[in-house]
């Protein structure tokens, strides 16, 4: 098997032969909860039904904006190419493999699309990715999906952190955690600033960039590898400056 990690996000090929579960997931009569820590695959080659190389990542938040749609996000360079290119359009799934623990993290071969619920959303918006460990553009590093309401519904509570309200990141010493697919809960201190992020001393492995970092119940952040998060709402101010799907985005209950 071969693996290339990227700022976290994780791009996996897998061995030939190798095929997809059907995984368990909501019967007709209901809908599939979906919420920050919730984990997502997407990038499917050559097909959702038989992929052979996917990526995974995990949400950040679920809410809507100003005119309704559910929304969640995520990192933009989770929908990045190795050209540049800015994946607006692409489909997610959730990864339908059960979420792992710091102790015993989800192996990342276990991912598969959850393809009862099928695709839940459409990336619409790829900001600006971080480019923390290159001369690029320092950018928040978020991805706005446009979330399909007749598959799935928001759920305030992923694993072991439940998410309330937004707010800024805490003083610098504080303990944080960060819900996480392949993690599940991680926490530690934030450090400081760098820029127009914080940085903290919490883990994080391939697979979890994206997931939500709290103070208590309440949203500060979102991991993107290296110890590094983009405050959430520095994220909302700018997609409110941006218009469009997620502008206006407030936690749906």
């Amino acid at each position: 098997m071969l693996r290339t990690l990227r700022a976290l996000g994780l791009a996996v090929v897998l061995a030939a032969g190798m095929t997809v579960a059907t995984a368990p997931s909501a019967g007709a009569d209901s809908l599939t909860p979906v919420g920050g820590g919730s984990g997502i695959i997407f990038r499917l080659s050559p097909t959702p039904e038989a992929p052979q190389s996917y990526y995974i990542c995990t949400l950040t938040a679920v809410g809507r904006d100003a005119t309704g749609n559910l929304v969640g996000l995520t990192n933009a360079h989770c929908f990045i190419d190795d050209k540049g290119n800015k994946l607006v359009g692409e489909k997610v799934y959730l990864d339908s493999s059960p979420a792992g623990t710091a102790a015993a993290p989800a192996p990342i071969p276990d991912s598969r699309p959850d393809l009862k619920t099928g695709s839940i959303g459409t990336v619409t918006h790829v900001s600006t990715p971080n480019n923390l460990l290159n001369t690029g553009p320092k950018g928040l590093d978020y991805a706005v999906i446009d979330l399909d309401e007749s598959r799935v519904a928001p759920t305030t509570t992923v694993g072991s952190v439940t998410i309330t309200s937004v707010g800024a990141p805490p003083a610098n010493g504080t303990r944080m955690c960060e819900q996480d697919h392949r993690t599940g809960l991680t926490c530690g201190i934030k450090l400081g600033t760098n820029g127009i992020w914080f940085n903290h001393l919490i883990s994080t492995d391939g697979g979890d960039s994206g997931a939500p970092v709290v103070n208590g119940q309440t949203l500060v952040g979102n991991a993107f590898g290296a110890q590094h998060s983009s405050p959430i709402l520095s994220i909302i101010d700018e997609m409110n400056a941006n218009g469009g799907v997620g502008a206006g985005f407030h936690l749906a209950s």
